[in-house]
């Protein structure tokens, strides 16, 4: 038996390539498919089957672009109305080879989540891993709070009796393969583990030292953060998402073009590093260093104007694309040829960012400067400690909070690094607000220099 996890970074996705005898099965596969492909003809195995464990919220799922690709059949649960693909249920069974997958239905954090059992019938009739979606994962169990308030203690109490009376029966020895690893939206404290086994989750996930009752009262008041598009991703991946082909092609586009584009109203994305940004950027765009691209992106951009990139040299932008088409975007319109060096060639105007260090904070504070302190790290990490005399608004709700940031005072943004502080202060600057500033190394740096906090 053959396994390949496939990482797809920024939303830590894992998606999963299983074969036996010549043929294969793709578990929850990324919209971009043309790893699935190669790793087809590496181990020489015809994709058969594609399954979906749900209908994913983070993410567009790429089934319907695989199966157009290798003909595959498509499985998803059968408790959701899906537009596409095969319902399975409860005990149903697929063979590969030696390789018998078997269905077990694992509601919880979906009430169409599904889980399969793999048995390598060449070696043993026990199960020898099985593939948990978001009911599970390394540390940590799935959200429940999709559905409302009033649905979270049921949902809760489903996904309790999944693990407990489905999965962890199975046998400690399982390997236990999740959906996502650290960093994922879709629970509160993944572990940063590829895999783990169901005997060492049961050991050292605290979800699983409680019982029933402490379990759906831990996951009530569970606070987790729900990107506006989730939405989309939800009816991408329950309708059917448009079917490609290929990854689209980003035009490159002169400075004339790219500012009349602009002036009708496309959005505009500069990938390059906080400090780069800082130094000088377009007036009214939008600071996402590249690799924060996956689990920023869809806080900020819509999917109806135009995305229009902005890098250091106009190249490679394909992994931007990437990114962007993983999370449902397909309005691409090109990016600005030569990067952002271009542009001020041209002589077009150009609008810097202070870039406060930690030196230059402290001493602000100590003079008592008339500045507001923004503190856009996650709730969990505020709650922990922060800066005295900061605000708090996480940074994926300062578009809706902007009502809280005064327009007369000096805005000192600052994250764990310095990186979201900038992407914020990007998005301040694009609001109007005049005297903006984003803190260097942040969190981060102010901890090295051993300036004090409040916990």
């Amino acid at each position: 038996m053959i396994l390949e996890m496939v990482k797809s970074e920024g939303i830590a996705h894992n998606s999963y390539f299983v074969a036996s005898g010549g043929e294969a099965v793709v578990i929850d596969p990324r919209r971009d498919v043309d790893i699935y492909l190669e790793l087809s003809q590496r181990h020489q195995s015809s994709i058969r089957y594609i399954f979906e464990t749900h209908r994913n919220e983070d993410y567009t799922i790429g089934s319907l672009e695989l199966a157009a690709a290798v003909d595959a059949e498509i499985l998803h649960g059968s408790q959701l109305d899906f537009q596409y693909g095969t319902p399975v249920l409860e005990g149903d069974t697929f063979h590969l080879g030696k390789v018998e997958m078997e269905v077990l239905e694992t509601p919880g954090h979906t009430p169409e989540s599904i889980s399969i059992a793999i048995r390598d019938k060449s070696v043993s009739d026990q199960v020898y891993m099985i593939f948990t979606g978001d009911v599970i994962f390394a540390g940590e169990v799935g959200r429940t709070d999709f559905f409302g308030v009033s649905e979270t203690p049921h949902m809760a109490e489903l996904l309790y009796q999944s693990i407990h009376e489905k999965i962890l029966p199975l046998g400690d020895n399982v390997l236990l393969c999740p959906a996502h690893g650290a960093g994922s939206v879709c629970g509160a404290d993944i572990r940063d583990q590829d895999t783990t086994t169901i005997g060492y989750e049961k050991k050292t996930n605290p979800l699983l030292q409680l019982d029933k009752d402490e379990f759906i009262q831990r996951k009530v008041e569970e606070e987790l953060y729900t990107p506006p598009y989730f939405s989309q991703m939800e009816k991408n991946n329950q309708y059917g998402a448009k079917i490609l082909g290929r990854i689209p092609f980003s035009q490159p586009l002169d400075v004339a073009e790219f500012q009349e584009m602009m002036e009708e109203g496309a959005q505009v994305l500069d990938t390059r590093r906080p400090t780069s940004f800082g130094g000088g950027h377009i007036p009214r765009t939008l600071s996402i260093w590249q690799e924060g691209v996956p689990a920023y992106a869809g806080y900020f951009l819509n999917y109806q104007d135009p995305i229009i990139i902005i890098n250091h040299d106009g190249r490679m932008v394909d992994d931007i694309i990437r990114y962007l088409l993983r999370l449902g975007y397909e309005n691409f319109g090109g990016h600005l040829a030569g990067g952002f060096p271009s542009w001020y060639m041209e002589a077009q105007p150009v609008e810097g960012l202070d870039m406060w260090t930690v030196q230059r904070l402290q001493e602000a504070l100590e003079k008592q400067d008339d500045i507001f302190l923004l503190d856009v790290r996650k709730l969990n990490d505020r709650r922990k400690s922060y800066i005295a005399g900061s605000q708090h608004i996480w940074a994926g709700d300062v578009p809706q909070q902007l009502d809280k940031i005064p327009r007369d005072k000096r805005i000192v943004v600052y994250c764990d690094s310095g990186y979201k502080s900038t992407m914020v202060a990007s998005i301040l600057q694009k609001n109007g607000y005049s005297e903006v500033a984003s803190v260097l190394g942040s969190m981060g740096a102010w901890l090295n220099a051993g300036y004090p906090l409040v916990k």
